[in-house]
């Protein structure tokens, strides 16, 4: 299913990957390369997550491969596959190595996070540095699903089409501040839900990867609002026991997505990270 034509977001690059799924992304700037993965959600996209802080990153000089994962955004989003980890990793990997990235930053956002954890574990060689945004992948299902966010993200995309209001409801547990909250992003997001297939969630397996993260060599810097609905920020603490080089910036009164409640302070502290570690 591929109804992207019309969605209120910018057009940049494919890639076909082996299997003949085809992903679309973003790719601005010049210099080492950041791959920025979003999270999940209806309506998700790379440009919908991370439109506000990018460009700072291209200013810096960065390669910035802002990417739609399979099932969201201008990407392909087929019926008949199992959106779990593995089936991501494999997606992004085969990415990388289609349009001849060997090695980069991974940039990922609460499902995206997990991903880039499972790629670092997975490929190493191709992990430089890890920026974490309340990643999931630290916490069993069962954690996740007794969030406040994660419940009306799932019973919101069971009860049938998303409009407006139905976003807003959503997005609005997404922020401490959901004044916040632009109506144009609410509008690409619902303009995206209606093309997803209906077994993105309920296929969306992530296991507890907690007990591997000391095999993760690359530095780590990651970012948690203490009032996050969605992903527990007892997960930093995971994973700062449980990584070789980890470090992270928690905020009060913000929730799942720093990079938009915090841009200023989230993108000078990645931009630090990236040039001095």
């Amino acid at each position: 299913m591929n109804q992207s034509v019309d969605l209120p977001l910018p057009v940049g690059e494919y890639q076909t990957l082996p299997s003949g799924l085809r992903l679309h992304y973003l790719d601005e700037g010049q210099g080492p390369v950041v791959l920025w993965l979003h999270g999940s959600g209806p309506g998700a996209s790379g440009f919908s997550n991370f439109k506000g802080n990018y460009p700072e990153f291209v200013a810096a000089g960065y390669r910035n491969l802002l990417l739609d994962l399979p099932g969201f955004g201008r990407s392909d989003k087929p019926e008949d596959v199992q959106y779990n980890l593995d089936f991501f990793v494999d997606c992004v990997s085969q990415f990388l190595e289609g349009i001849g990235v060997t090695r980069c930053t991974l940039l990922g956002n609460s499902l995206g996070g997990a991903i880039a954890l499972g790629l670092a574990l997975r490929h190493p060689q191709m992990a430089e540095k890890l920026i974490l945004l309340a990643p999931g992948g630290v916490e069993e299902r069962e954690t996740y699903f007794q969030m406040s966010g994660i419940l009306r993200m799932v019973s919101l995309f069971n009860a049938g089409p998303i409009g407006m209001a139905e976003m807003r409801s959503m997005m609005s547990l997404q922020l401490f501040d959901p004044s916040i909250l632009p109506e144009d992003l609410l509008q690409e997001r619902v303009a995206v839900a209606v093309t997803q297939p209906k077994n993105l969630f309920s296929t969306m397996m992530v296991p507890n990867m907690e007990s591997r993260l000391d095999e993760i060599q690359c530095p780590i810097l990651g970012f948690w609002g203490s009032n996050d609905h969605f992903n527990p920020v007892s997960g930093a603490q995971r994973i700062i026991d449980g990584a070789r080089q980890a470090r992270f910036i928690i905020l009060n009164q913000c929730g799942h997505w720093v990079q938009v409640e915090h841009r200023e302070l989230f993108n000078r502290s990645c931009l630090e990270f990236l040039r001095f570690g």
